[in-house]
This record gives C-alpha cells, structure tokens and sequence, in this order.
C-alpha cells in the first residue's frame, strides 16, 4: 500500500468515526516501532485539527487479537489514571487500513531513550522519574483483570522454553539462563495486568515527567514485578550507569510504587525478572531476525536485531555473576591476493562510509535511520571478516577442551544435566564465545556500565 493510498483510506475512516469530512495531511512514517508500523498525521475538519498518531500490523504479520487487547488496554488504564494517549479508533477490518490498527491523539514529549537521559532540558523530569515510573506501574497493576478480557497468559520459564524451542538455534547462554530461573524461581504474588513492554521508548516525557505510556501490545495477565524488572534490564539504559532505566536506583523505583501499591516489591523477585526478560530479549532478537531470514518481512533493522542476541547474552552473563572480559584487537584474516583490491573489506567499509556520510543526510527520516542501521549491520560485516576467522578457531578450540564439537552439542548437554551450569571451565568457555560474538557485533557494548 502506497503512503497516498493508506492517507486516503485514513481519511474515509475518520471521517465515517467522526461524522465529518476528514483530510488527513502529513502522513509520515516514524522511525519508532520494529514491531509495529508508527505514523503520525495531522486530521482537519470542521471543528479543528488534529494531530494523531496510527499503529498498524506490518503486512503479513497481522494480530487482529492482539491489536483489540491493546486498545482494550488502553482504554482501561486510561480509567485507572494511568497517562495514555487517548484512544480515537481502532480496528482490524483490512478494507480500512490493510492490516489491524490503532489511531491515538499524539502526546508531545521525547520518547527517545538517550535524549531523555543526556539532554539538559530533561534535567528536572529526570530528577524524580524513576519514583513516577514506579508510581506509574503500581496505578497500571492496580487495574482490574476483567477490564480487558482475554489476557494471555502462561508459565514464565516454560513459556521461554517454548519460544527457544521453537527458534531452533540452541545458544548455551540461554540454556544456563533458563536452568538459573528454574531453580530460583520467587515466591508467586497475586496476578495482575501487566504492560509487558515498560521503558524507555515506550514512554513519552517531557520537561515535566512522564506525558504517556504507549505500546500496549504485549500486555498479559501474570507477576507484576515482570514489568519492574523488565525496567531495569541493560539494554534500556542506553549506556547510563543508574540501575533503573538510566535514571535512577530500584529504591526510588520501589518506595515510588510502594506509595500508591501499598507494599513494596521484593528486589530479588524484581532480580529475578531482570533475569528473565534479558532472556526474553535475546529470543525475541531472534525472532524479529528471523521474519526477515523467512522472506515475511524483508527488512534491515530486522536482520540487524538478529545481531543484538550477543548484546543480551552478555547482559545474562553478568546477572549470573559471570564478569566481563576484555577483548583484544584479536588476528585479522590474512588479505587474498585472489580478487585484488579493493577487497571485500575495503569495498564493506566503502558502502559504510557513503551510508553514514551520505544517506543518514537524507531528509526523509525513515531513510535516514535505517542507513544508520545499514552502516552499523556493515560495520559488523567488516569485523567478522577481519576477525572471524581467527574467533572461529578460537571457538573450536574451546569447545573441544570440554569435549564438544559445536555449540549446539554444547547446550544440549547443559540442558540435559549432563554438564554442570555452574562449572567455571564451562561458565569460561561462553563468556568468551559471547565476548567475540559481541566484539564483530557491537564492540562498544563491552564497555558499557553492567
């Protein structure tokens, strides 16, 4: 569907919802939402304009069920006193739109982690955000289940386990993960509605605090300390040292939600979760990455997701106490003398200089994000070509000091009991396989606060 066609069939609907004739102007796609598709436009009418906000399903990854439970969602929190954008329409009928959707008035703010924790006109938001947040999930929790019926539901550590089964690409990372969460499972608390996907953004703040919690689709039934867990994971801190999304520590997060919940959360079942939802991320990397490997959704960012598995292994490692390690320049491949030059690194750095110093210039937003994209996914191309080889060897070596040919065998043998998960020859050998996976994929990410 082309923007002008999707503008228009924007307008018919707005206009049937309203009563009025509609124009809708400035369509553009956002660069938010791997997920999901993000647009914001402008409705003018009779009465005014407008400017709203359009979430939809990518082509062919339709949820008609999910996108109702997001508007249901919406709808309840907003009842509860939970600062949401206001819900205008929603549906999944595919003549109005292509897919399921969701329109919402748009809400001023930053939802852009780093600015939000760097720039100075953020400064007195951030001062008390983290207590807000926590004030905020607590109001979230507190909505009744019946509100929005049909939540999903399901075991935490037996639902991972689906998820990881079902991608097919054993990782011992995971499997030590999974193993750890089995055997500290905390102490259950009552169900509640839980967001599913609070952090930062998903939320929009402004100079003020928070303005609105968005990204509904992942909302559930189940522990309500997944979503103050999921807050504190790494990578949503965006490279900012304060445990609790780059903002603040888990007491002001807690003594924030124990002000409106009436009880504070225990911070090792909050532990746990963190735990838990690093995890999570790391399948879920995998399964965006995987919609592009399948041909469903060719795209860019999805392929460069796939790479990000490493960035939350390495984040798994250090909440199991497993230390980081440096990593050297390590051996570079030797240059062939086959093909000439420019060699294939040359000519990889070539297409990442022009996208980085020609394309993210583009006006079009979209474009110039996703060749920021580009040249990162490139950059890592560059790298395990210099120094995969030597990391391959290195690899093979590892796994045949404990006996293994490959990784795979590696995780079986760990899933099966037939390896200690705790040993630290085996703890070792994975520490180092993540730290060069994540030397090609993102080698700043090693440096990091953890």
């Amino acid at each position: 569907m082309s923007a002008d066609d999707l503008r228009d069939r924007l307008a018919r609907r707005l206009t049937e919802v309203t009563g009025r004739d509609v124009a809708v102007e400035g369509l553009r796609r956002l660069t938010a939402g791997a997920s999901r598709e993000t647009w914001s436009f402008t409705a003018t009418d009779a009465g005014g304009r407008r400017d709203l906000v359009l979430r939809r399903d990518p082509p062919g990854a339709d949820r008609p069920d999910g996108m109702a439970l997001e508007a249901a969602a919406i709808a309840a929190a907003a009842q509860a006193g939970v600062r949401v954008p206001p819900l205008v329409d929603s549906g999944s009928d595919p003549a109005t739109v292509g897919t399921p959707y969701l329109v919402t008035a748009h809400v001023a703010g930053e939802t852009l982690g780093p600015r939000i924790l760097r720039e100075e006109r953020y400064a007195g938001a951030r001062a008390g955000l983290a207590a807000e947040l926590g004030r905020t999930l607590a109001r979230i929790h507190a909505v009744p289940l019946d509100a929005v019926p049909g939540l999903p539901h399901a075991d935490p550590v037996e639902d991972l386990r689906t998820t990881y089964d079902a991608l097919d690409e054993p990782l011992p990372t995971v499997d030590i993960a999974l193993r750890w969460l089995d055997r500290h499972r905390p102490a259950p608390v009552a169900d509640a509605l839980v967001h599913g996907d609070f952090r930062l953004g998903n939320l929009i703040v402004d100079e003020t605090g928070l303005a609105a919690v968005l990204d509904w689709e992942l909302v559930h039934r189940g522990d309500p300390r997944e979503d103050l867990g999921w807050l504190c994971v790494k990578c949503w801190r965006f490279g900012a040292p304060l445990p609790v999304a780059g903002l603040g520590t888990l007491d002001e997060l807690l003594d924030g939600y124990a002000e409106v919940a009436g009880e504070r959360p225990d911070p090792d079942a909050v532990r746990w979760w963190q735990v838990h939802r690093t995890t999570w991320w790391a399948l879920a990397c995998r399964e965006m990455a995987g919609r592009h490997l399948s041909g469903v959704t060719p795209s860019v960012e999805l392929a460069a997701i796939g790479r990000r598995v490493a960035e939350n292994e390495h984040d798994l490692l250090l909440l199991l106490g497993v230390p980081a390690e440096e990593s050297g320049a390590g051996e570079e491949a030797p240059r062939s003398d086959l093909f000439g030059r420019p060699s294939a690194v040359d000519l990889v750095d070539a297409v990442t200089a022009f996208l980085r110093e020609a394309v993210v210039a583009a006006d079009d937003e979209r474009l110039a994000y996703l060749a920021r994209v580009a040249a990162n996914v490139l950059g890592g191309v560059g790298r395990e070509l210099r120094l995969g080889p030597g990391h391959e060897r290195r690899h093979r070596e590892r796994l045949a000091a404990l006996g293994y040919t490959d990784q795979a065998g590696l995780a079986a043998a760990i899933r099966e009991g037939e390896i200690d998960d705790t040993d630290p020859a085996l703890l070792a050998t994975v520490r180092a396989a993540v730290t060069d996976r994540l030397a090609v994929a993102n080698p700043r990410y090693l440096t990091l606060p953890g």
